[in-house]
């Protein structure tokens, strides 16, 4: 595994984001200054303008190679908030014909939850799952929900804030029975779980750059090819991406994610196996401190995701007491409120210790040393808070 030198504070917040890979870094630095291609890749007058493009395009079959799709599929956006507003908002406009009726969960992305609720004050009808305990929707629940108006399922494939698995293929196909699309935020997905859009039967697929090691302010909206999936543009001048989503595109930024995405596939169960021994090392040095309560499932969860509760412990103070390790309350889209977290209160946390959680996430360049060090503040600042 690559490796840094150690620094604080320590980084345990890769689900917020990940740094940009120096490999990565690497591929992006080629398309920005006047001797690079820095060219507009729609641009098509000139060969500086065809070299962004194949840059692009390269770029649209790593990315595409990732979940098993068309490179015509991959429609570029500035990250995965955009591609879950241009799959609900795109995908219900385009298709009210179809169905005026939405599913999803109460603990989905706020990017999924702030705009259905948009949906909703547009006149459209969403259906809110409650999930089980361990974060996951279940196929007969979804299909308890469904109607003959149900235009669209949006549920997520890896939990956010607690790194539960939903089953996208199973829930994929009931949506498929009562003639519904079905959209995924894949954005904590890649590299981490099998993602194949053919054999999952998933219709719309948000993916984002920043989580897999990639830059930030870029992502994409996987939209399948097929007469029945139509999405309306929400960003509209030029007409870029097959019309989907308009803007010059960011050359730099679309090259880092394409590698980025191919440094996740290729080294995908490598890095599995070094995450899954942290989270063991550090579960194991959470068991002498007592009181810990685990809100993340032991089964159908990422590894590097793990969410935790301290009974009798303010999770800010705690945060506080924590300067030298840098973690969350949860996700980081809505760590402005010093409420609990919605999702902890959503899947039947109690309140006192939803607001005793923490959320700890783990990458590519965390080491056992950060680990072990993390567990000794820890413990200092628990005790010390009790």
């Amino acid at each position: 595994m690559p490796q840094t030198t150690p620094s604080l504070p320590i980084y345990l917040d890769y689900a917020a984001t990940t740094p940009v890979d120096e490999r990565v870094v690497s591929v992006m630095q080629r398309y920005l200054t006047v001797d690079q291609l820095f060219a507009n890749p729609a641009s098509r007058s000139h060969m500086l303008g065809w070299q962004a493009e194949q840059a692009v395009e390269q770029a649209r079959r790593q990315v595409a190679d990732s979940i098993n799709a068309d490179p015509r599929e991959i429609v570029w956006t500035s990250g995965a908030t955009e591609a879950d507003n241009l799959a609900l908002t795109g995908f219900m406009r385009a298709n009210r014909e179809r169905g005026m009726h939405l599913v999803t969960s109460t603990i989905e992305h706020k990017a999924v939850v702030d705009t259905a609720k948009a949906l909703e004050t547009e006149g459209f009808e969403v259906t809110w799952l409650t999930p089980g305990r361990d974060g996951r929707i279940q196929p007969d629940q979804l299909r308890e929900a469904m109607r003959d108006d149900t235009a669209l399922v949006s549920l997520m494939a890896v939990h956010n804030e607690l790194g539960s698995i939903n089953d996208i293929a199973a829930l994929a196909a009931v949506a498929h029975e009562f003639g519904a699309a079905f959209h995924t935020d894949a954005a904590q997905a890649v590299g981490r779980i099998d993602l194949d859009v053919a054999a999952q039967q998933v219709d719309l697929m948000s993916l984002s750059g920043h989580k897999v090691y990639g830059p930030k302010g870029v992502g994409a909206l996987f939209v399948k090819r097929h007469p029945d999936i139509r999405v309306e543009a929400l960003i509209h001048g030029g007409g870029h991406e097959r019309g989907m989503r308009s803007g010059t595109l960011p050359t730099h930024q679309i090259a880092g994610m394409g590698e980025a995405f191919t440094l996740m596939r290729e080294q995908a169960t490598a890095e599995q196996t070094h995450i899954t021994a942290l989270r063991q090392r550090f579960l194991a040095g959470l068991e002498t401190l007592g009181g810990v309560y685990l809100n993340s499932p032991p089964d159908n969860a990422v590894p590097n995701i793990l969410n935790v509760a301290f009974d009798g412990v303010d999770g800010e103070a705690l945060l506080m007491a924590l300067r030298d390790i840098a973690v969350s309350t949860g996700s980081a889209c809505n760590s402005a409120s010093v409420d609990p977290s919605y999702v902890l209160l959503g899947v039947g946390v109690p309140r006192r210790l939803a607001l005793a959680s923490l959320r700890f996430s783990f990458g590519r360049y965390t080491r056992d040393g950060d680990i072990d060090h993390a567990l000794h503040v820890l413990h200092h600042a628990v005790t010390g808070l009790r």
